[in-house]
């Protein structure tokens, strides 16, 4: 009896590290991301430079991912495929955009793809702002509110008469 019971619970503990260890590894499996508007090529090869107007880009390609600011003369139809790795940072694995330009005219002046080649990394500017007031503690903080509370019953203070009104037109 007590070998069978030894048996049985060698075999439980088997059978659970058996599945931890399967749980785990799929938690870990890479995921894939595809993100934001790539025309099929079908449609993209369908425009051409000086015969389509922005409501026939529309018509074909769709919305664009984006617009210039200024002017708009200028679409972005932008698309990433990122990977995923367990809990670590995505990584950019493709990228497609693609430009269609404008004339003055309205019409498609030219289109343009551009790969994950093309793309540059920048370093942002590390610089802080500074601000004025004193840099206190969180335990300074504490310490000063202790006694800036009213207590029960204790009538509100009044204003100060040399200071402006902040409720007056």
């Amino acid at each position: 009896m007590k070998v069978s019971r030894f048996i049985t619970s060698t075999r439980l503990s088997v059978l659970a590290v058996v599945c931890v260890a399967a749980l785990s590894t799929a938690a870990c499996a890479t995921r894939l991301d595809t993100r934001g508007n790539l025309p099929d090529p079908e449609r993209l090869a369908e425009i051409k430079p000086g015969d389509q107007t922005k409501d026939d880009v529309v018509d074909i390609l769709g919305s664009p991912s984006s617009v210039t600011p200024f002017g708009s003369n200028t679409w972005y139809y932008i698309s990433n495929r990122t990977e995923t790795f367990a809990f670590f940072a995505p990584e950019v694995i493709d990228r497609h955009i693609v430009m269609v330009k404008f004339g003055a005219d309205g019409k498609v002046a030219e289109v343009d793809t551009i790969g994950l080649e093309a793309g540059r990394k920048i370093q942002p500017v590390e610089r802080t702002t500074p601000t004025h007031g004193n840099q206190i503690t969180a335990i300074e903080q504490l310490i000063g509110n202790l006694g800036r509370f009213k207590k029960k019953g204790q009538k509100p203070s009044e204003p100060d008469p040399n200071l402006p009104d902040p409720y007056s037109p």
